[in-house]
């Protein structure tokens, strides 16, 4: 037996596990790691079931070739040699923009997702660059970015320190927290809650959050910045605020906000203007206080307003950069995704619909347009990296069509799935066990400072290849290197471009060294590894790996303190309150206001056992609660005389779904799972699950303006009884 400690990599939460494997390097059980200073022993039902993801005899070993209908196993060398001549044959014909490259979430996950990602993009040389970010979180970074110049500016609330709480859209109960990672949310709250503070929830559904909190507004879905703005409203009529960072464009927020005083948020909202008065005022009157929004603010049609207003209240109430308020964590490693330059959206937009770039990507919704539509920069090969938009992005039946056509298609991807059947060539990467694991995009948002790192448990097979590697041949042909060429090139590459920064910083302890010396300091036992450690050598706590792989439960780097005066960089120098690229999308709400609403809409819904689509091919965690049933009111049930089943239709498609009456969401609002509706892949257990795909009602011509997200929350349906 060999005990193993390792952080798992499944969903944002960052909590460290206790695994002990067998002699035939099994795992037999997964406990938390109570060593962990983070996580404290903390464990949900995925990490628990960590060993059975990780041993899913539906995983791809080796790589597969697709002829017709028909795959194969290959050789690797036959796999990137067919790379290389698939990708040769679309760009030599027909350009760089030809190819188009869409990284999925687990990337955020992964060590090669994130070290080899720009390299990737840079050899590519490619507009078409596309993620989940804009199925996701994009607003986040717009707002941020115009408001303080960082896109990466992303605070989180000092759960441990603070009095007050404002939940906006987030189920952390059930998604173990989200752009907040916070092992153990509910012994956060219980002990928010034991030392005499607040927290409240405003979601359409009673949550299991919601249902835990002191209090619940149940808001109509997609409203929140009528809601938001209330509250400015409040606290600046009332005199209740208190500024006390340098920002712009006050005076013009109090002119915005007087549009929507509380009486007005009522009647668009459906919250009592009394409820929405008293919480801007505990949130004035408390000694720290926060709001956090996530994903039900995010995937709205307004979700960058939403977003910008959450930031603005943090402002008000003086809690924004502030202990017990919105903080921002110091990571271990460089921050390498902070320029320093002012932000700027739109530096290129979408060929098709003219829709703009945000941090180099565009827009999710519209990649089935760019394979569609003939012209110069069409689509017409693809590069997928753990992601699966047939399932994950608006209108995914119209996407699985369009996939059909490409000339080409390689997915990096352990599972042949509704997305990677349309690939001729799928390279996998290793087993969970087999990977290295450091959190570098996640550690920019912890609730506390922290680093651990997770060596490999068990070696690769002679027969595999590393996650690093399969990304480093792809970055070397699609740089014109070659399939042949020896990937170690590029982690030599990257090293000299962190070493070289990190000469060239002022301040920086290494200023005016010779990178060749630096060097020769590093250690590591792989490409990842080298990387890793020199990133933490000249990050902002100055440790090395030998010292993380020396405290193998992590490393607790102490509470979140202010940092913001060294993040703003907008052109001013100053906060920015009213940025016109945020404030002018008013005109856009303004004017979907003056509309009838639909009679009712269709929201999301987290689930403890769900990640997206990743998770549904192992048992122990489908079925029970984890169903994709539509939840209904009972006086929806009874107003639309409903049944088991429904027809759920909207402006794209319709859905016939088994029907699960519920009174913890509002009348009006219906609410089925994301990620769900699997078929046409080898995932026995998946395929077997009852489902539908959430997305054939998505429209992926409505978006969020100013940051390109798709629109998943607030979709106008029809719900009738099915008919057999």
């Amino acid at each position: 037996m060999t005990t193993a400690h390792r952080t798992c990599p499944l969903c944002q939460a960052v909590c460290g596990l206790r695994l002990n494997l067998d002699d035939a390097g099994h795992v037999t059980t997964v406990k938390g790691d109570r060593e962990d200073p983070f996580s404290k022993g903390f464990i949900c039902p995925k990490g628990a079931s960590l060993g059975r993801i990780d041993e899913d005899p539906d995983r791809l070993r080796l790589p597969m070739i697709r002829t017709g209908d028909e795959w194969r196993e290959v050789s690797w060398e036959e796999a990137f040699a067919e790379v290389e001549r698939g990708f040769a044959a679309v760009t030599e014909t027909h350009g760089r923009d030809a190819v188009g490259v869409f990284f999925g979430n687990p990337t955020y996950h992964t060590m090669a997702g994130f070290l080899y990602r720009m390299p990737l993009i840079q050899s590519l040389n490619t507009r078409n660059v596309y993620s989940s970010g804009t199925l996701d979180h994009m607003p986040k970074h717009v707002a941020v970015g115009h408001m303080y110049g960082d896109p990466f500016a992303i605070s989180v609330p000092d759960l441990d320190r603070t009095d007050y709480l404002l939940i906006v859209g987030a189920n952390p109960l059930e998604s173990n927290g989200s752009l907040a990672a916070a092992p153990d949310y509910p012994r956060r709250l219980k002990e928010l809650r034991a030392r005499g503070g607040k927290f409240v929830v405003v979601d359409p559904r009673r949550t299991r959050t919601a249902a835990f909190a002191d209090d619940h507004l149940a808001i109509r879905p997609g409203t929140d910045p009528c809601l938001l703005l209330a509250i400015v409203d409040t606290l600046l009529t009332e005199n209740l605020a208190t500024v006390t960072l340098e920002v712009n464009g006050l005076d013009e927020l109090r002119d915005l906000a007087a549009e929507f005083p509380a009486p007005v948020a009522e009647r668009i909202c459906g919250v009592p203007a009394e409820d929405i008065v008293r919480i801007a005022r505990e949130l004035a009157a408390a000694p720290t206080a926060v709001v956090y929004a996530r994903i039900g603010a995010s995937t709205v049609e307004f979700g960058t307003l939403a977003h910008w207003l959450v930031e603005v209240i943090n402002i008000l109430t003086g809690n924004l950069d502030s202990a017990g308020g919105a903080m921002y964590a110091r990571p271990a490693t460089l921050e390498v995704y902070r320029t320093g330059q002012p932000f700027q959206a739109g530096n290129f937009h979408s060929r098709v619909r003219g829709l703009p770039e945000a941090l180099g990507e565009l827009p999710a919704a519209t990649l089935a347009d760019e394979i569609e539509t003939p012209g110069e920069g069409q689509v017409r090969a693809l590069i997928t990296l753990a992601a699966n938009p047939v399932l994950a992005a608006p209108n995914g039946p119209r996407l699985d069509r369009a996939l059909e056509h490409l000339d080409f298609m390689v997915s990096v991807d352990p599972y042949l799935n509704e997305t990677t059947k349309h690939a001729d060539v799928i390279l996998p990467p290793p087993r969970i066990m087999q990977m290295p694991h450091y959190d570098f995009l996640l550690s920019i948002v912890t609730v506390r400072n922290y680093a651990r790192y997770s060596p490999p448990v068990l070696p690769l097979d002679p027969d595999q290849r590393s996650e690093a590697e399969i990304m480093g041949r792809l970055t070397l042909i699609a740089a014109g290197a070659g399939a042949a060429a020896d990937p170690s090139g590029v982690d030599e590459m990257i090293i000299g471009q962190l070493l070289d920064g990190a000469v060239r910083m002022p301040g920086s302890p290494v200023e005016g060294m010779d990178p060749v010396v630096l060097r020769a300091t590093l250690d590591g036992d792989n490409g990842p590894e080298l990387l890793l450690d020199v990133m933490l050598k000249f990050g902002g706590h100055g440790l090395s790996l030998a010292e993380l792989k020396a405290n193998p439960h992590g490393i607790d780097l102490g509470p979140l303190e202010p940092r913001l005066k060294e993040i703003v960089c907008t052109a001013s120098g100053r906060v920015e309150l009213t940025p016109p690229a945020i404030v002018d999308d008013l005109a856009r709400l303004r004017a979907r206001l003056a509309e009838p609403p639909p009679e009712v809409v269709l929201v999301g819904r987290r689930q403890l056992r769900s990640s997206n689509s990743w998770l549904h091919n192992v048992e122990s965690l489908v079925g029970g609660s984890n169903r994709c049933t539509l939840h209904v009111n009972p006086a929806d049930v009874a107003k639309f005389a409903l049944g088991n089943r429904a027809v759920v239709r909207s402006a794209k498609g319709e859905l016939v779904v088994d029907v699960e009456t519920d009174d913890a969401i509002r009348p009006g609002v219906v609410s089925l799972p994301h990620g769900w509706g699997h078929a046409g892949g080898r995932q026995r257990v998946a395929v077997a699950t009852t489902g539908v795909n959430a997305n054939a009602l998505t429209d992926e011509f409505v978006v969020d303006v100013p940051s390109g997200n798709a629109v998943f929350n607030g979709i106008p349906v029809t719900v009738s009884p099915y008919q057999a």
